[in-house]
C-alpha cells in the first residue's frame, strides 16, 4: 500500500494526511491514485462522521509534480489520464455526507488550491501563502481549481489569481473567503471542528454539508426535492427526534415560566 497519503480512522474521525514532505506534497501519479482509493474507502465507511485533511511537512501541498512530470517521459495522455483519477478523488469527496476540515500550513499552489478546496472548512496557519503559478509553467488549472476556487472566492478574484502572479498570505486569504479561519495551530483547531461534528447532530452536519456542495450544479427544482426528501429522512431518524423532544420540551417549560413570572 502507497505512504504517499496516510490514512488512520478511529472514534468516527478519518484523518488524512498528504506524505510527500521532501516534494512539498506535491502530487506525483502514484500520490493521485492513493488519493482517489482513499476517498473511495472513508466515504463508504458508515462509521467516519467527519474528516480531517492534513499535510506532513511545512508545506500542504505544491500540485503536481511537475519535476517527475518533466524527467518521467510523461505526454498530455498520461498527465489528463492522472488528472481524472484526481478528479475522482476530488468528486468523491465533495459530494460525499463526510464534512471535511483541513488543516493548511505553508504553501499550497496550483492543484493543492482545488485539494484544499475539497474541504468544506479551512484552517489557515498563520504563514501559509496560496498561489496559482499554473501559467507561469504554462499550463491551466486542474483538480477542481477552475470551479471550486471561483465558487469560494468569486470569479473576478479566482481570475485575479489565476491571471496574475499573485500571491496571497494567510490574513488576506481570509478576506477573501479562501480560507474560513487562521489560527497559530491548525492542527489543534481542525481537530476541535472535527469533534465538534462527531459529538453533535452528526448526521445532519454530513446531510448539510452534502446538500451545500452538491447544489452549485443542479437546478432549483432538483436541489428543493433533495432538500425536502433529506429533511424528511432525517426527521424519522432516532437522533432527531431525541433533539426535537428535548428542544420541545425546553421550549415549554421556558413558556409555563413566562406565565407564572
Amino acid at each position: 500500500m502507497s505512504d504517499t497519503i496516510l490514512l488512520h480512522v478511529e472514534a468516527g474521525l478519518a484523518r488524512v494526511t498528504f506524505n510527500r514532505p521532501a516534494r512539498l506534497n506535491a502530487m506525483d501519479f502514484e500520490m493521485g491514485r492513493r488519493w482517489r482509493d482513499v476517498a473511495h474507502e472513508v466515504t463508504a465507511d458508515p462509521s467516519v462522521g467527519a474528516v480531517i485533511l492534513d499535510a506532513a511537512g511545512p508545506a500542504f501541498c505544491a500540485g503536481g509534480d511537475v519535476v517527475m512530470m518533466s524527467t518521467s517521459g510523461a505526454d498530455g495522455t498520461s498527465v489528463t489520464d492522472a488528472a481524472d483519477v484526481i478528479h475522482e478523488g476530488i468528486r468523491t469527496f465533495v459530494e460525499s455526507d463526510k464534512p471535511i476540515v483541513a488543516a493548511v500550513q505553508g504553501a499550497v499552489a496550483g492543484g493543492g488550491l482545488g485539494l484544499m478546496l475539497t474541504a468544506d472548512y479551512i484552517v489557515a496557519a498563520e504563514d501559509a501563502k496560496f498561489v496559482s503559478r499554473y501559467a507561469n509553467i504554462g499550463l491551466t488549472p486542474d483538480l477542481a481549481v477552475s470551479t471550486l476556487l471561483p465558487q469560494a472566492v468569486g470569479q473576478r478574484r479566482a481570475l485575479q489569481l489565476l491571471l496574475q502572479d499573485r500571491m496571497l498570505n494567510a490574513a488576506e486569504s481570509l478576506e477573501w473567503g479562501l480560507v474560513t479561519e487562521v489560527s497559530p495551530d491548525p492542527g489543534a483547531r481542525a481537530e476541535q471542528i472535527a469533534r465538534f461534528w462527531l459529538d453533535g447532530a452528526t448526521a445532519a452536519y454530513g446531510q448539510a454539508k452534502r446538500l451545500v456542495r452538491t447544489g452549485a450544479g443542479r437546478s432549483l427544482n432538483e436541489n428543493l426535492v433533495d432538500e425536502a426528501r433529506t429533511i424528511g429522512a432525517a426527521f424519522d431518524t432516532p437522533d432527531a427526534r431525541a433533539r426535537i423532544s428535548a428542544f420541545a420540551a425546553a421550549s415549554a417549560r421556558k413558556a409555563a415560566s413566562k406565565e407564572s413570572s
